[in-house]
């Protein structure tokens, strides 16, 4: 679905990030900092060819066609991740869990608009990248005001509200691009599937989370959701640092991802996702052990993700909104793709009262 316009750009020992999502290097590969974000394949550049910032990285450039050995400037600053400032990252990544939690438990109606603003942000910042490679026909407004809304509307109005704004958004976004197309000479078809999955890759599954949010117990959901998330991105750093990560999971897609920080991201899911559904929804312990598993699947392929469109787009983050993050997105790829199943598997096991 991604539309390349040319070969991913590369950056010899290009620098990366240390926190979050943005395809980023504490995931379940161990390629990254444990709080989160980072390039696209946890190597330091889109391409996969910076300079050794995560276990398992290749190290070097390959432009350069070396390996770590060539290019001892960028060594000391593979600590932790490539040229990112990781005491700020990990500033900002409190920060941010300060803004979701208070509200969460307070007032949930600035929760649901905290959401909304993180969700038109990140569409921004997604209309932006595409209209970079090319896509020119992707319009903003619908888009970023719609994803805001589906959220809100399945808060206030539960899930046939999500589906009826999202189709809305749709519907809007293509009525945009077909009149401003039409005007122009340059009616597209690729834009029009890039608004289509914008429209559903960032505010639907907001729309799962806010779901979660609606029981009495919702907070207790949603914190259950994103630590089992956060597990999975501290486990796979964990392993992968003290593995190595030899083992290689997709290379051509993202170089740093191993199998061995796949297998720590999955004990540290598991174990999570148990001690929070029993102890906080009374779950059987069975029951946090599938969502454990169901969510470290979830993750790796938002993370995955994210990266392939990155790598095709040629960008190494979707924005420097977060310092030491990236982007809004660079922070919810494995949130976004893990909502729905999150919900869908919770909200089985644990019925709302």
């Amino acid at each position: 679905m991604v539309m390349a316009t040319g070969s991913p750009r590369s950056r010899p020992g290009g620098a990366d990030g240390a926190v979050g999502s943005g395809g980023g290097p504490d995931r379940p590969d161990g390629s990254g900092s444990p709080d989160g974000s980072g390039s696209p394949d946890g190597s330091g550049s889109p391409d996969g060819s910076g300079a050794a910032g995560g276990a398992g990285g290749s190290g070097g450039s390959d432009d350069l066609g070396g390996t770590g050995r060539d290019q001892p400037a960028e060594r000391p600053r593979a600590s932790g991740r490539a040229g990112r400032d990781l005491p700020a990252a990990i500033g900002v990544g409190l920060g941010l869990g300060a803004v979701i939690l208070v509200p969460l438990f307070t007032v949930r109606a600035i929760w649901i608009g905290v959401v909304a603003l993180a969700v038109a942000v990140g569409a921004y910042e997604l209309v932006r990248a595409l209209r970079g490679a090319g896509l020119t026909g992707v319009p903003l407004a619908p888009l970023a005001l719609g994803s805001a809304a589906v959220p809100v509307s399945a808060y206030l109005a539960g899930s046939s509200a999500l589906v009826a704004v999202f189709a809305a958004t749709v519907c809007a976004a293509a009525g945009v691009w077909f009149v401003t197309g039409t005007r122009s000479g340059r009616l597209a078809r690729p834009d029009l599937l890039a608004t289509a999955f914008c429209a559903a890759y960032v505010g639907v599954p907001a729309g799962f989370a806010a779901l979660l949010t609606q029981p009495p117990d919702g907070p207790r959901r949603i914190v259950a959701f994103l630590a089992t998330v956060v597990a999975s991105d501290v486990g796979g750093y964990a392993a992968g640092v003290l593995s190595g990560g030899r083992h290689k999971m997709a290379p051509v897609v993202s170089p740093g991802k191993s199998w061995e920080g796949f297998a720590g991201s999955t004990i540290a899911c598991v174990l999570v996702a148990m001690a929070l559904l029993g102890w906080t929804l009374s779950a059987a312990p069975w029951q946090g052990a599938l969502v454990g598993l169901a969510v470290v699947v979830t993750a790796t392929v938002g993370d995955l993700g994210e990266s392939l469109l990155k790598r095709d787009i040629g960008i190494k983050d979707m924005g420097n909104l977060l310092p030491g993050h990236g982007g809004i997105m660079d922070r919810l790829d494995s949130v976004l793709c893990t909502a729905p199943v999150a919900w869908l598997l919770i909200t089985a096991f644990v019925p709302p009262a």
